[in-house]
C-alpha cells in the first residue's frame, strides 16, 4: 500500500509542475488566435457591423468596435498572462453574449445534454480558455507573476 501512495504522490507532484507550462501552452494558442480574430474585424469592421445588424443587435457599430477591441486586446492580454483574472470577466462576457445571439439552438440543446452544436461553435473554446484562466489564473509563466513578484507580493495560485 505504501508503493501506491508514493507512487501517486509522484504523479500529483508532477501534475503539479505541468500546470503553469500547460497553462502558458493554452494561453498562448488561444490568445493570440483571439488577438487575431479581434483585429480581424477591426480591419474589417463593415463585416461585423453588417452581420450585426443582420441579427438585430442594437448599436451594431458601436457593439462591432467594443467585439473587435475586447477580443484583440483580450487575446494579447490573455497571451502575455497580463491583467489575466481582471482581462477574462469582459471575455466571458463576450462569448455568452455570442452564444445568447448566435447559437440559441445549441443552447436549447445544452440543456437537453446534447452538447454537439454548443462545442462546436468557435467561441466554445474561447470561452473554455477564459474561465480556465480565470479559475486557474495565468501560472508562473506570465507577466501578472513577474509584477506580483516585482512587487514584493506573494503569488496567489489557484490553491485552497
Amino acid at each position: 500500500m505504501n508503493i501506491i501512495a508514493s507512487a501517486y504522490d509522484l504523479l500529483v507532484r508532477i501534475g503539479n509542475h505541468l500546470q503553469s507550462p500547460l497553462l502558458l501552452l493554452i494561453r498562448l494558442v488561444w490568445g493570440i488566435q483571439l488577438m487575431q480574430a479581434g483585429s480581424g474585424k477591426l480591419m474589417n469592421i463593415e463585416k461585423p457591423i453588417e452581420y450585426f445588424t443582420s441579427l438585430g443587435i442594437p448599436f451594431p457599430v458601436e457593439n462591432a468596435w467594443l467585439v473587435g477591441f475586447t477580443e484583440t486586446f483580450g487575446g494579447m492580454f490573455l497571451a502575455l498572462g497580463l491583467l489575466s483574472r481582471l482581462t477574462m470577466i469582459p471575455l466571458i462576457i463576450n462569448f455568452i453574449v455570442a452564444y445568447i445571439t448566435t447559437e440559441q439552438e445549441g443552447l436549447k440543446n445544452l440543456l437537453k445534454f446534447d452538447t454537439d452544436a454548443f462545442t462546436s461553435d468557435a467561441a466554445f473554446l474561447f470561452l473554455a480558455t477564459a474561465v480556465i484562466v480565470l479559475a486557474f489564473g495565468p501560472g508562473v509563466f506570465s507577466l501578472d507573476y513577474l509584477i506580483a513578484r516585482w512587487r514584493g507580493r506573494e503569488w496567489k495560485s489557484a490553491k485552497l
